[in-house]
């Protein structure tokens, strides 16, 4: 037999290195099986798939499909067939169910709701919620949501509620989310709402009648009361306000936003007037005075703003006491008395139109002129008179509010309008600083005070909002007393960067020594208080034979029927007279006495809410 040989192409060295080989190559392909049954394996073992969570099981077979029920409840004229162990989660059913309550033995429970906030779509959702780890609640729905929460006592889901009510704060929820919060007691939503309000109340409800109409008279109390309120701009915006307020609440059918509605009251006044004119052709003595400012000719007469139906309702009052004073009047008065009514009388134009208007009682802005020319005497001949260190309650229940919009950086100054006591304060923005100056012009010194010094007390806020108008953040100052000398600048607030555009500026300031305002307090309830007649404008500080009273045998004033009390107790004749008199101090008299009866810094013929004064000539 022949042999086959095999021809290495290289020579092998020796056995060892023939044998080494071999188990290297042995070694190599028991790994490569290693690693295919090991992938084998992989391929073969069970996948592990997500298909329906424990929560969604339940929540689908208990609750949308009501499997296993044991307790059927009605709400509303709908029946849920529900189970006991998911319901005792809620402490209003656990007690129903395991107390000594006739619902504890009955698989049948109806619930009579008598709330009205709270919905079928409310109840859905919460019961739901017993059967799921989550509860869709959108801002439409919160409230409903909230209420029913509240009435089966589950404090996670009103936390939630109260979360959403916070993010969703605006122009549209605000009035009815503090309500809300106060019906069911979220203090937190309370407390956001009202900061939300004090911010925006003069910059929006101006614009949104409807929306205003909403407040009630409790929560404008409040607002008015505030030392936190944003005043765009000066106070009379805010007496502005009240009186549109009042004659939306007085009219609920009233849409001012609808050109119909206002073309009726357009007519409506047409008649007034001409019942009016009427009367005056049969009393030759009243016909120099017109309450309707509506043109005699329909042609001429110009469409009527809602500014100007408001108005035209109260001057075209034919009773001569104040609104305050009348039954209708009186549920409207806590507002008032709030009001710091002592700054209507800065502004000539200002005082004219609550004149007109006849909504607070005349015997107020008497008072209120006395009280005024009274300081301005004392400011200007005793150096020391001025607020100062007062108590931080008595400041804010007295002090000034006004108010203005920075929209964009920059320097920037401004005055409010009207007399101030012989101080002409100017707020400046420079950058981050808030200063304030007193300035002295010598053209204008007979305006101004001369007392090389002078005293008062200042706070100044500011707040920046985002998209919705909430307040996002707030700097304020503390209350500062200054005494400045003419021409004086002091730096008032550096502002934090968190403060953004646009930013609303509010400035609390006191200049003189607050005065008392007891007379207020005596306006009472007259179911049928006799008419007295008004002073005209034109005839202030003359010398009228007008009563400040009713007409009275009795000394104290109070009126022989015994069903009406006094508006103010009487005061002799001469006081009135005193301080209409003292409004109308001649220029020439008022120069003698170092300017203190000085006039109105402001030139505009306009209310001195509707625009600020040029700083140009500064």
């Amino acid at each position: 037999m022949g042999q086959l040989v095999v021809k290495l192409a290289e020579p092998v060295s020796n056995v060892a290195d023939i044998l080494g080989g071999r188990r290297k190559r042995k070694r190599s392909i028991d790994s490569l099986k290693t690693n295919s049954e090991e992938s084998n394996n992989e391929t073969q073992s069970p996948k592990k798939k997500k298909l329906l969570t424990t929560t969604q099981y339940i929540y689908q077979a208990l609750f949308k499909e009501q499997k296993n029920s044991d307790i059927a409840i009605m709400a509303l004229g709908k029946v849920w067939n529900l189970h006991k162990v998911y319901l005792s989660q809620s402490p209003y059913f656990y007690s129903m169910f395991n107390g000594s309550w006739k619902e504890s033995c009955q698989d049948f429970v109806h619930i009579k709701i008598l709330d009205e906030r709270i919905t079928l779509d409310a109840l859905d959702a919460v019961f739901g919620s017993m059967y799921s780890d989550e509860i869709e609640i959108d801002a439409k729905g919160v409230i409903s949501v909230l209420a029913t929460a509240t009435l089966f006592h589950l404090d996670g889901i009103i936390d939630k509620c109260a979360e959403v009510m916070i993010e969703s704060i605006n122009a549209e929820t605000a009035i009815n989310y503090y309500e809300a919060a106060c019906q069911y007691g979220c203090q937190n939503v309370k407390k956001s709402a009202f900061v939300w309000l004090e911010t925006n109340l003069l910059c929006i409800y101006t614009k949104y009648p409807n929306l205003l109409r909403q407040i009630s008279i409790e929560l404008m109390t409040d607002l008015i009361s505030s030392p936190d309120l944003y005043v765009m701009q000066t106070e009379f915006s805010l007496y502005t306000l009240l009186r549109n307020w009042i004659y939306l609440r007085l009219h609920p059918n009233y849409d001012p936003e609808n050109p119909q509605h206002q073309a009726q009251q357009q007519e409506e006044l047409k008649l007034l007037q001409q019942q009016q004119q009427t009367n005056e052709s049969n009393n030759s003595s009243s016909s120099s005075s017109s309450s309707l400012t509506l043109s005699n000719s329909p042609a001429d007469r110009p469409p009527l703003t809602s500014n100007d139906i408001v108005q035209n309702f109260f001057t075209a009052r034919r009773e001569k006491r104040s609104f305050l004073s009348t039954p209708d009047g009186q549920q409207f008065l806590k507002p008032f008395l709030a009001l710091r009514t002592q700054y209507l009388t800065n502004h000539h134009m200002d005082l004219k139109i609550v004149l007109n208007d006849n909504i607070i009682p005349k015997e107020w802005l008497h008072n209120h002129v006395l009280s005024n020319w009274n300081s301005i005497l004392k400011v200007d001949h005793l150096p020391e008179e001025g607020p100062k260190n007062l108590d931080p309650e008595e400041f804010f229940k007295n002090c000034m509010r006004c108010g203005r919009i920075l929209l964009e950086p920059g320097y920037q100054k401004w005055r409010w309008t009207g007399f101030n006591f012989g101080l002409d304060l100017i707020l400046i923005a420079d950058s981050r600083i808030l200063s304030i100056r007193r300035h002295h012009r010598n053209e204008h010194e007979r305006l101004l005070s001369l007392q090389t010094k002078r005293q008062f007390m200042i706070r100044a806020s500011v707040t920046s909002i985002n998209s919705q108008r909430q307040p996002v953040y707030t700097q304020k100052s503390d209350i500062t007393s200054l005494c400045l000398e003419k021409n004086e600048e002091v730096t008032l607030m550096v502002m934090d960067s968190k403060l953004v555009h646009p930013l609303l500026i509010s400035v609390n300031v006191l200049v003189v020594p607050p005065a008392p305002q007891t007379f207020k307090e005596n306006l009472l309830i007259c179911d049928e208080f006799a008419n007295v007649s008004s002073v005209p404008i034109s005839e202030i500080g003359a010398n009228c034979e007008r009563s400040a009273t009713p007409t009275s045998s009795s000394s104290c004033g109070m009126m022989d029927d015994g069903n009406a009390v006094c508006l103010v107790p009487p005061s002799p004749p001469n006081v009135a007279a005193a301080a209409a008199a003292a409004y109308a101090l001649p220029s020439s008299m008022a120069a003698s006495h170092r300017s203190a009866s000085a006039t109105s810094t402001s030139s505009s013929s306009t209310a001195s809410s509707s625009s600020f004064s040029s700083t140009d000539f500064l």
